[in-house]
């Protein structure tokens, strides 16, 4: 996958980002600030606008552009996971199916270190995880592997709805949680089909 194709994908998961916003700012609103919606469409605005001659550099700066939002609990958890994703990405304009998955599995464990949150405490985690899992198992090409990630990152978004709130404002409301997915799990959910549909 060249450096251009990578690029038109990042900018096609950040347009579904946006194009989601009304959706994510509804789900927050239930149980948080109602400002998700608001705070994704500048992260995929970063994104989108990230430039670069190299996979990593374009990753690199994405990550810096993130970093310089000011909005809610998404900018730094976004920034650290671009951030992991480019320190595994290679100094080039080219990058394979095992780079690929050498970059995805990095910058989960990045967040991780970070988060804590596993699957099942109703966060972004929900639908990285299943996501970065599928695209490591996958054995296909690259456009194979965000595929998988795709409809792994859907469904457990989807699955959230089943999962009582651990963190965050929403962890108040305990019980009350169930039935709504968690809005970072869907705007996650909606990067990588973006991702996906190229």
């Amino acid at each position: 996958m060249t450096l251009e194709e990578l690029n038109q994908r990042l900018c096609s998961a950040a347009q579904s980002v946006i194009d989601a916003e009304q959706e994510l700012t509804e789900i927050d609103s239930h149980f948080g600030d109602a400002d998700h919606g608001l705070t994704m469409s500048k992260i995929a605005a970063a994104i989108a606008n990230a430039s670069g001659g190299t996979i990593k550099a374009l990753l690199d700066d994405a990550a810096m552009g993130v970093m310089m939002i000011n909005g809610g609990s998404a900018v730094p958890l976004w920034n650290t996971w671009l951030d992991g994703l480019q320190e595994a990405a290679p100094d080039a304009g080219f990058v394979d199916a095992a780079g690929l998955k050498a970059m995805f599995g990095h910058a989960l464990e990045v967040l991780s270190a970070l988060s804590k949150a596993k699957v099942g405490d109703k966060t972004m985690m929900d639908a990285l995880i299943p996501a970065t899992e599928a695209l490591l198992n996958s054995t296909g090409d690259e456009a194979a592997l965000f595929a998988a990630a795709a409809k792994a990152a859907q469904e457990g978004a989807e699955n959230s709805r089943n999962f009582v709130s651990k963190f965050g404002r929403a962890r108040s409301y305990g019980e009350q949680t169930l039935g709504t997915p968690d809005a970072g799990a869907v705007s996650m959910s909606r990067f990588f089909a973006g991702l996906a549909n190229v």
